[in-house]
């Protein structure tokens, strides 16, 4: 029996094998041998070896691939491979002239950039939002009144005239973005939100979002000043936005609030209607 790491290819003259002049190629634990052997555990030239991690799934080159050895951990870790990941599946930069420091991290930030919260767009009514306060007569769901900037949002949350909040708490070990990962890339975190008034009525808005650690503590705020609309006014849409940076380590959750109220007390619906919400991880080169 031969032993991994140990044994030698021989020729008929008992000499050990040696890879073409010139060619590159990687070893997986044995000696180095032609590249066209038979043999399953011959060398891979680094630009094949390359190829193959591109065809692999991303998590597979990580977890599995980059452990073989020490060659094959620097073929799954260099820059080259995830920049062309990157261009193979359209994960392109918003800033040309802006590089990513960690081209692999980059490319799991795209992987994975999704909306986090649920149910944004009030396609399932409240379904996923639990609600704090539902004053006057209560949260409903409404189609928008002026077409929203992306006309694939055709529904609305509206408020009533007393105070409605609702609020979403996202788990980030759950959504896939691990502590280690947190702690050590520290992504930023895009909120945005979308609000608008009716032209007959007065009305308020309001938004808090708190990233929290493991006790579910504040690490960091962002709560700007309550919007205040006044009645007769364009009704349009506004978009509230705000980009968490440098937070430092131990944010573990996120919870996104909102809501508000009309201001003139009239039964019904009449205070600030919000839809499209939504918190995302990206990178940092992302603006």
């Amino acid at each position: 029996m031969k032993a991994m790491g140990s044994s030698q290819s021989r020729g008929s003259g008992g000499s050990p094998r040696t890879p073409s002049e010139g060619q590159k190629v990687v070893s997986i634990g044995v000696v180095p041998r032609h590249a066209d052997s038979a043999d399953p555990l011959a060398p891979v030239p680094l630009e094949v070896l390359e190829e193959i991690l591109l065809k692999l799934p991303a998590h597979q080159v990580v977890c599995v691939c980059r452990l073989v050895c020490r060659e094959w951990k620097e073929v799954a870790d260099s820059d080259s491979l995830w920049r062309e990941r990157c261009r193979r599946e359209g994960y392109r930069l918003s800033v040309e002239d802006r590089l990513p420091h960690d081209w692999r991290r980059f490319y799991f930030l795209c992987k994975l950039r999704r909306n986090l919260l649920k149910n944004s767009r009030a396609e399932e009514k409240l379904n996923g939002w639990k609600i704090l306060e539902n004053g006057g007569d209560q949260w409903v769901v409404e189609n928008v009144r002026v077409q929203h900037p992306n006309s694939k949002v055709t529904k609305n949350f509206v408020t009533s005239y007393g105070v409605c909040r609702k609020s979403q708490l996202i788990d980030l070990n759950q959504e896939g973005y691990c502590a280690e990962f947190m702690d050590g890339f520290q992504p930023h975190i895009k909120i945005s939100d979308w609000y608008a008034p009716r032209w007959d009525c007065g009305c308020e808005y309001e938004i808090r979002v708190h990233l929290l650690n493991e006790k579910k503590e504040p690490v960091k705020t962002f709560a700007p000043e309550i919007m205040y609309f006044g009645q007769w006014n364009d009704q349009k849409w506004n978009q509230m936005t705000h980009v968490f940076k440098d937070y430092g380590p131990g944010v573990r959750y996120i919870n996104f609030i909102h809501g508000g109220k009309d201001t003139q007390f009239w039964a019904g619906w009449y205070g600030i209607r919000v839809t499209d919400s939504s918190v995302e991880l990206c990178p940092s080169v992302d603006r």
